[in-house]
Formats: C-alpha cells, sequence, structure tokens
C-alpha cells in the first residue's frame, strides 16, 4: 500500500504507529517486533515503510552548533558551486586563518582520492597554515603538485612558498613541480623569455594537466606575506586597479565586482596561471575569508574562478543578502 492508496481504517493506522514507535523510538529491531506482534518481518518492513510514506514518520535532520549546511546549500544555489563549505569562528578577534586552515586540511583529507594534479596558489597564508596541520596520507593520493604563480622575492618568504609546495607534495605522495621564476619580471619580453626557460616551461605544461587548484582570494590591499615577499603590486599599480574596478585577485589575476577579469597594465609582465586554463580546471577550492575580503570572493564567484567555496560564517551571510 502507497501513500496514494485509499484511506486506512482506524486499526491499520495504529498498527503503522505501533510498529513505527517500537522500531524508531524505543530502538526494537524488526525481527524482535515481528515475533512480539506475531507477523512476518518482511510485514514489518512494508508498514515501516508505509509509515515514512504516510507521514507517521518524518525525518528530520538536526545540524549540530558549528555546523551550517543550510547557508552551505544556499551558497552552492546561489553561485552554482559543486561545494561549499562555512565555518565557525572561535575566540576573539577576526582572524579566520585558523578555521579556514582546519577546514580545508579535513576536506582535502576527505577528497583527495587519487591521481589528482593539484595545483597551488603559493602565495596564501590560510593555505601555508592548512598544509602545516594536514595529515599525511599513508598512499599517494596526488600525482603532481604545481605552483601556479612565480614566486621568487623576499628569500625568507620564498621559502615559505617552496615549502607549502613540497610540504603538500609530500603529505600526498606527489611530485613537487615549482615555479622557478618571480611572479612579477620586468617586462614582456623578460616575461616570454624565462617562460621558454626549461624548467618554467615544464611547470607551465603542467598547468594544462591539472584537475584540482587550491586557491587564495586576495583583495586590493597586500596580505602581510604578499608585502614581505617582494610579489606585492605597487601603490600607481593598486590605484590603476581601482580606476578599472577591481575589487581582488586570484593568482594575481584580478576582477571586478562581477568577476570579470581587468585589464591590468602588468599582466603582461605575470608569470602566473591564465584564467582562461585556470577555469578549465575541474575542481577549483577557493579558501578565503573575513569580511575584508567579502567583495573579492564575491567577485571571484561570479566570475566561476572558483566553484568549490571554504569560507566563514560572517562572509557566506553577506554573500547570500
Amino acid at each position: 500500500m502507497s501513500a496514494g492508496s485509499s484511506d486506512p481504517g482506524p486499526d491499520h493506522v495504529r498498527l503503522l504507529v505501533k510498529v513505527a514507535r517500537m522500531y524508531h523510538e524505543r530502538g526494537v529491531r524488526q525481527p524482535e517486533i515481528a515475533a512480539q506482534l506475531s507477523m512476518s518481518q518482511p510485514r514489518v518492513s512494508r508498514l515501516l515503510k508505509e509509515a515514512v510514506e504516510r507521514g507517521v514518520v518524518r525525518t528530520v535532520v538536526v545540524s549540530p552548533d558549528g555546523v551550517h549546511a543550510e547557508l552551505e546549500e544556499a551558497l552552492v544555489e546561489r553561485f552554482a558551486l559543486r561545494d561549499a563549505v562555512v565555518v565557525e569562528v572561535e575566540g576573539p578577534g577576526t582572524d579566520v586563518i585558523p578555521a579556514l586552515a582546519a577546514a580545508t586540511a579535513t576536506y582535502l583529507d576527505a577528497t583527495l582520492k587519487g591521481g589528482d594534479t593539484i595545483g597551488v596558489s603559493s602565495w596564501s597564508a590560510t593555505l601555508l597554515e592548512s598544509v602545516k596541520i594536514m595529515r599525511a596520507r599513508t598512499s599517494s593520493v596526488a600525482h603532481e603538485v604545481v605552483q601556479l604563480l612565480g614566486g621568487s622575492g623576499s628569500p625568507e618568504v620564498q621559502l615559505h612558498a617552496t615549502r607549502l609546495t613540497s610540504r603538500l607534495a609530500e603529505l600526498t605522495g606527489a611530485q613537487p613541480v615549482f615555479a622557478p621564476s618571480a611572479a612579477l619580471v620586468g617586462s614582456p619580453q623578460l616575461r616570454d623569455l624565462l617562460s621558454k626557460e626549461p624548467a618554467m616551461a615544464e611547470t607551465m605544461q603542467a598547468w594544462s594537466r591539472l584537475t584540482l587548484a587550491l586557491l587564495g582570494v586576495g583583495s586590493l590591499d597586500p596580505s602581510p606575506l604578499l608585502r614581505r615577499s617582494g610579489n606585492a603590486i605597487t601603490v600607481d599599480d593598486q590605484r590603476d586597479l581601482r580606476e578599472l574596478g577591481a575589487v581582488g585577485d586570484v593568482c594575481a589575476r584580478y576582477f571586478d565586482a562581477d568577476g570579470h577579469a581587468v585589464d591590468a597594465r602588468f599582466n603582461d609582465r605575470l608569470i602566473g596561471i591564465e584564467p582562461d586554463r585556470l577555469r578549465a580546471v575541474e575542481r577549483r577550492i577557493a579558501v578565503a575569508g573575513g569580511m575584508d575580503k567579502a567583495a573579492a570572493i564575491r567577485g571571484a564567484m561570479l566570475g566561476k574562478w572558483a566553484n568549490i567555496l571554504i569560507t566563514d560564517v560572517e562572509v557566506a551571510r553577506e554573500l547570500l543578502k
């Protein structure tokens, strides 16, 4: 009998309720219910199914504190994402990095299954922290880990970027592929020359093999990490970008509030993955939070720079306004 059949009599409804309460509230197993009520186990199973169909039993999923499934589902729907993770920021202050890093490490642990070629934007403080707390896998879950953006600048900070790539490769059993060049070089001609160097050319070829990209989202004001790297854009560049309507960047590719790439004057001096090649990557995980980045994160989502978002509750609610 299904929910679409004629209404059952009161005796049948009483039986449905009795069986449902025994099973769902008292935890009595189906064979024991069958024995107590002198009926077959298949009939007990049919009665339990009918109780659901008729609305006698309704399943309700209750999210524990700190789990924001509804926000995640709303973000997926609003921005046509593959997935979203929304984290609670614990403790005083506005430092979202520890919470985002922990969520990213957990997400990668759950979703890396093997054979991925992972691209990583090596100037993200959050990604650096994520790799620090990731656990090593006992088997290889990735083929290569590739830097998406040239890096050499301040030796101290360059060491962090190299460690991110090499440590992620070590944790996932992958081969690291570094970008042995500065992100911003002096001229378009120098960029073309460096791109033809064997090591850099090998890295650029690896960008076309990516199956997963780990991305930070930057605002117009460079992060402390980027400032120390020697790769931060100049004050003049920032002014020009504001005039172009830029709100943020992914891998030093700047975009406006609607996510459209802007024609930054340094684009032809940049050694990093191109927007079209990045958008061709199947899974693109943006890890970013904090209200100072809300406009940049919204632009990144609208422009399809990423299709998976890991962010904090406050930003998630702002994006859904």
